[in-house]
C-alpha cells in the first residue's frame, strides 16, 4: 500500500511539474511578443510570472536562454535597474555562457555608473553571441542553421563594436543603442529564422505533393 501511494504521489508531482513548465512557456511566449514590440512593463510581467511557476524554465532549441535572463532584460527595459541585476546575475549563476544575460548586464552596471565592469561584460557578451551566431550557422547549416542571419548583419553588427570598444575613444551613448539593439535584433532572429525554415518546408511540401 505504501509503495502504491508512494507511485500516485510521484505520478501528481510529475504532473503538477509538466503543468507548471507548460504554464510558465505560455507566459513566456507571452511575454517575448510584448518584448519584441516594446511593451516592455507587460513583458517583465509575463516574464516574473513564468520565472514563478517554474525558475527553471529554458526557452528555445538554437539559442537557449533560461527565465532569468528574459526577467533581468525586460527590468532593465523598464529601467529598473535594480531588479536587472539580481535577476541578470541570477541567470549567469545558473549559467555563465548566457550571453544576451551578460550582455544586458553589462548595459545595468554601465547605466548604473559602473562603466569599467561594464564595458567587460559588454564585450564578453558580444563576443559569446558572436560565437553561439556562428556555431549556429555552421553546425546546423544543413538544418535551421541556415535561416540564421543570413545578410551577416549581427556578426557584421558586434565586430564593429567590439572594434570600437578595442579604439582609443569610446562612444559610450552609440555602444549602449548599439547593444541594445544586438539583444533585440538577436531575440527576433530566433522567430525570423523559425518562420523561414517553416516557410520553405511548406514550399518544398507543396512540390513534392505535384504530380
Amino acid at each position: 500500500m505504501k509503495a502504491l501511494n508512494s507511485i500516485v504521489f510521484f505520478a501528481v508531482v510529475v504532473f503538477l511539474s509538466g503543468c507548471a513548465s507548460f504554464q510558465a512557456g505560455s507566459h513566456v511566449e507571452a511575454g517575448r511578443k510584448a518584448f519584441l514590440i516594446g511593451n516592455n512593463e507587460a513583458a517583465f510581467g509575463y516574464f516574473q510570472r513564468a520565472a514563478e511557476l517554474d525558475p527553471t524554465y529554458v526557452y528555445g532549441v538554437a539559442l537557449r536562454q533560461n527565465i532569468w535572463s528574459y526577467v533581468g532584460r525586460s527590468a532593465y527595459s523598464t529601467g529598473n535597474l535594480s531588479q536587472a541585476r539580481n535577476s541578470l546575475e541570477k541567470s549567469l549563476s545558473i549559467n555563465k555562457e548566457e550571453d544576451m544575460a551578460r550582455l544586458y548586464l553589462g548595459l545595468t552596471l554601465a547605466r548604473s555608473g559602473d562603466r569599467q565592469q561594464g564595458v567587460k561584460e559588454i564585450q564578453g557578451g558580444m563576443k559569446g553571441l558572436y560565437d553561439q551566431v556562428e556555431y549556429i550557422t555552421q553546425a546546423y547549416r544543413f538544418s535551421y542553421g541556415q535561416y540564421w542571419d543570413t545578410r551577416g548583419e549581427i556578426r557584421s553588427a558586434i565586430r564593429r563594436d567590439l572594434a570600437m570598444i578595442d579604439g582609443k575613444d569610446l562612444d559610450w551613448q552609440k555602444l549602449i543603442s548599439n547593444s541594445e539593439w544586438l539583444g533585440r535584433k538577436v531575440e527576433e532572429e530566433i522567430d525570423l529564422a523559425r518562420r523561414d525554415e517553416r516557410e520553405d518546408r511548406l514550399r518544398d511540401s507543396g512540390r513534392d505533393s505535384q504530380p
